[in-house]
């Protein structure tokens, strides 16, 4: 199974990029962040004559996830719980059956939180604590579980390309690194880390003052495994090339491979 993660800024600024990554890579699942559209304005025509499943979670102008998937999804739910007043689309969960094992995902986009301090800084560690609470949650089912999405957090020096400009940013805060430390020290393991330990690695670069081509980038974007879906990872990657393409999204995809 392979499952990826991309945030693609806008899923009408996508079109033709978001499809021509999917030719090529071949994802059976991805958790789309991002796709700025209310579910009834999502293309999901384009991509069902793919092959994929179309799950949203949309909102207007802002936020919204989707999942994508070539394999069946089961139990499918919209939301973090534990805040009936947001509105914020920034969740949805699906079990996804494999052709070995059902693997439970969820496609997240963390708040930003800038500024910080003030009530953006506030709502983002507010809703790291709910994730935190919700990861606990389905952690107590022992199914393999994936957390994928946008974090947010730029969770080590090394994974920024220069964490001196970060040092004052929401992403990089103390108190955001903590919050983000408390959910994997559940017992999640950063996927892509546990392949690839080397600085330089990266899966976003502003659109701004030629980071792309400086590769001024940061790496915010993460896939956590619960141990019974740490043991299914056989590989993960960062396909920093489509960077490089016709009208990126500012991210790029990052994938696992798992044994489901």
């Amino acid at each position: 199974m392979k499952l990826a993660t991309f945030n693609i800024n806008g899923i009408k600024a996508r079109i033709e990029a978001l499809p021509a990554w999917l030719a090529e890579a071949k994802p059976d699942v991805v958790c789309l962040q991002e796709i700025k559209s209310v579910d009834e304005g999502f293309p999901r025509e384009i991509f069902e004559d793919m092959g994929y499943r179309v799950e949203t979670h949309g909102q207007k102008s802002f936020n919204g996830v989707a999942i994508l998937s070539k394999l069946p999804l089961e139990d499918v739910t919209r939301g973090l719980p534990g805040d009936d007043s947001d509105e914020q689309a920034r969740w949805i969960e699906a079990t996804v059956i494999g052709d070995k094992r059902a693997v439970r995902i969820c496609g997240l986009y963390l708040p930003n939180g800038n500024p910080a301090p003030g009530p953006k800084y506030d709502y983002k560690l507010a809703w790291m604590s709910r994730m935190e609470s919700r990861v606990k949650a389905l952690l107590a089912t022992e199914d393999p579980l994936a957390f994928c999405g946008d974090y947010n957090v730029i969770p080590e020096p090394h994974d920024a390309a220069k964490p001196e400009a970060w040092a004052t940013d929401a992403l990089f805060l103390p108190e955001t690194r903590a919050a983000f430390r408390r959910i994997v020290n559940l017992g999640l393991t950063d996927a892509f880390r546990a392949r690839d330990p080397r600085p330089g690695q990266y899966s976003f670069w502003d659109y701004q003052a030629g980071a792309w081509e400086r590769n001024n980038g940061i790496r915010i974007d993460h896939l956590l495994l619960s141990p019974q879906c740490a043991d299914l990872l056989r590989d993960a990657g960062i396909d920093k090339a489509v960077r490089g393409g016709e009208k990126p999204s500012d991210h790029v995809p990052v994938w696992v491979d798992l044994d489901a």
